[in-house]
């Protein structure tokens, strides 16, 4: 019948569409993890990335739920995201990454654990763009500084070239990543913003597919993060006051206790006052 073909390729063209539809929606979920991690992290001000150490990131990534996959070895496994500062100091579109390696140095018996990285300088970035990346060997990485220690990443002795946390059961700590590997996920950009899309693409704003509400709405939670962080360290670190020029005159406020104040005014010879007449 000349119907079946036509009923055959309907059902598989419905097949693929969702199969499609299930694979987006898988990526703009391990997008809402990762929104709602750096969320977390930042309503806690003990823990939460300092505000110059966000300002001045050249990028960032997050990964929720490491999954540990091995128990004898604690070898751990996650799917993230990564945003790069642009030349024009906003962050761009994420790209999918795999985060794997050794324990990572999380709490014993913990099953899963998200995971913060925050770059100092764009190397690291380039590297992970171009291929694995381990870090330790490629880069050096610190256990991000909570609490009273986040004083030191507020001075000059910011040494790492990458920072990092980790969330387990429920408490945002420092942790070592020495040894673990991070790389691109192609797959997961592929499907996310279309077949051929390079992480470059990605940041430049020129994948094929525009990037999904979700994937928007992590880059926009950066942008808040960074703008709030950029507004507490004006605050704390106001410009200082002009220093007025020598001999310039100076003009009081005018209210109830200080009285007004003006340059002195040439001396004029008093007019002679007007004869009356009787």
């Amino acid at each position: 019948m000349p119907a079946t073909p036509r009923r055959l390729s309907l059902a598989l063209a419905v097949l693929i569409a969702a199969g499609s539809v299930a694979a987006g929606t898988r990526e703009d979920a391990r997008a809402d993890d990762a929104v709602r991690v750096v969320k977390q992290i930042q309503a806690i001000p003990e823990s939460s990335i300092p505000d110059r150490l966000l300002d001045e990131a050249k990028g960032i990534v997050v990964v929720p739920d490491t999954i540990k996959a091995g128990f004898m070895l604690g070898g751990r496994r996650g799917l993230g995201l990564m945003s790069v500062k642009t030349a024009n100091g906003t962050w761009s579109n994420p790209v999918f990454v795999k985060l794997t390696g050794a324990s990572f140095g999380l709490q014993a018996g913990v099953q899963s654990a998200d995971v913060i990285l925050v770059f100092r300088s764009e190397r690291g970035l380039d590297n992970i763009v171009n291929g694995k990346f381990t870090l330790g060997a490629d880069a050096g990485v610190a256990a991000g500084p909570v609490g009273r220690n986040a004083a030191a990443a507020t001075d000059g002795a910011m040494k790492a070239e990458i920072w990092s946390w980790s969330r387990a059961r429920g408490l945002f700590a420092g942790v070592a990543l020495d040894g673990a590997v991070l790389q691109i996920d192609n797959g997961a950009n592929s499907t996310a913003y279309g077949e051929g899309s390079t992480p470059r693409m990605i940041f430049e704003g020129r994948a094929p597919q525009a990037a999904s509400a979700t994937l928007a709405h992590f880059r926009d939670t950066l942008e808040e993060a960074t703008a709030a962080a950029r507004y507490a360290r004006q605050r704390a670190n106001p410009p200082p006051a002009p220093v007025a020029e020598p001999g310039a005159a100076t003009v009081q406020p005018l209210d109830s206790h200080t009285p007004a104040t003006t340059s002195p005014l040439p001396a004029t010879q008093p007019s002679a006052a007007p004869a009356i007449k009787p």
